[in-house]
């Protein structure tokens, strides 16, 4: 028995996953982008033009603010990762994490609510992302535990779609429900609310304590290392992760600030809103379908090269066609662009993984690129 379980939590997966288990993952997924972009595009911009503290302007004040959340979410994201590798609960590796995730998340988004200060805003959001994250460390890696390779691009393009739908939703619910404090309790419910169909109808297949390796701090500190040299393939992944992240984050965070002191746009929150509308939906005409094509095809670099370059022309049409016309069709083509990245750079970097016992580890490395250009925007 314990062979069996060690080998079904450890082997590469052969059996195709159901459309059901697929849809519960990707709310699951959604519901924390919920938790992060209802704050990221929307409430930490508010706050920060109401209580930035004299001698900071709002800008600074929501970038050391967001630059704290995503140093804290470089470390978070590996080393829950990493845990999760080695958990033993009867409940499996992945599903303790993302249950106490997302309930942490909740509780953090709650705490952010009431906060008034620099200090209390950069602490507050700080929480966010260390309980995010550990829920979103152990959602990722459910992917190359439960999918088989080919269809990885089909699987990560729903969870692509989700990701783009909780930041729409999270948008939504800051702007529409009225009140800073009331769109952190949406966002918060949201959250917790949204993984309880996976955690409750899948099962995750637990990892026997005979098979969990003993712990040293040396081995397990190290082990962040994954040599450039002696994994090539993994590394240009990264790299291209976070060039193209970081396009995405500049346009994203300064959103706000752009539309109203470039722009002029006289509702900018509702503009952002419009413009996370159109972003989505032709993101949503291209997630899927790229990752569903990048399978039949069996190739997934050509659709990460041609993605980027379009998510290119998009930038360059916010910085020379600054107009509100010129902002829709950016947002258009960026959402084009990065719908095709999404689902087809997520399956590529699952077939990169260097080994099995620790895909929750590695895909945290991976998922540095994701957190380490917001501190660079």
């Amino acid at each position: 028995m314990t062979a069996t379980a060690a080998h079904d939590a450890l082997a590469e997966p052969v059996h195709p996953v159901p459309g059901r288990w697929t849809a519960a993952l990707a709310l699951a997924n959604g519901a924390i982008w919920v938790g992060w972009y209802g704050p990221l595009q929307i409430l930490l911009a508010l706050q920060a033009a109401e209580y930035a503290p004299a001698g900071m302007s709002k800008e600074s004040m929501l970038a050391w603010v967001t630059g704290a959340g995503a140093l804290v979410s470089l470390i978070a994201n590996p080393v829950f990762g990493a845990l999760s590798d080695r958990t033993t609960a009867r409940w499996g590796r992945r599903t303790p994490w993302i249950v106490t995730g997302a309930a942490g998340g909740a509780a953090s988004l709650l705490l952010l609510a009431t906060a008034t200060s620099f200090l209390t805003m950069a602490l507050g959001w700080c929480l966010v992302q260390l309980t995010l994250n550990a829920a979103f460390a152990a959602v990722t890696a459910a992917v190359p535990d439960r999918v088989p390779r080919g269809q990885r691009g089909t699987v990560g393009g729903w969870l692509g779609a989700a990701q783009i739908l909780g930041v729409v939703t999270g948008a939504g619910l800051a702007t529409l429900v009225g009140g800073i404090a009331a769109g952190y309790a949406a966002c918060a419910a949201f959250a917790l609310i949204g993984v309880l169909p996976y955690v409750l109808r899948h099962r995750d297949p637990p990892l026997p304590a005979t098979a969990r390796p003993p712990f040293a701090w040396r081995p397990f500190l190290t082990g962040f290392w994954l040599s450039p040299r002696r994994h090539p393939d993994f590394g240009w992944a990264w790299l291209t992760r976070f060039l193209i992240n970081l396009s995405n984050a500049l346009v994203l965070l300064y959103l706000l600030y752009y539309l109203r002191d470039r722009l002029s746009h006289p509702a900018p929150d509702e503009g952002v809103l419009i413009l996370t509308a159109v972003n989505a939906a032709t993101l949503l005409a291209t997630v899927v379908t790229g990752g569903v094509w990048s399978d039949r095809v069996g190739r997934r670099k050509p659709f990460v090269l041609w993605s980027g370059v379009l998510m290119a022309a998009a930038t360059l049409m916010l910085a020379l066609w600054q107009t509100w016309p010129g902002a829709i069709v950016a947002a258009a083509v960026l959402g084009i662009g990065f719908g095709v990245f999404t689902s087809v750079d997520f399956a590529l970097m699952t077939q990169v993984l260097p080994a099995a016992a620790h895909r929750g580890k590695d895909l945290g490395v991976i998922n540095i690129a994701n957190a380490l250009p917001q501190v660079t925007a």
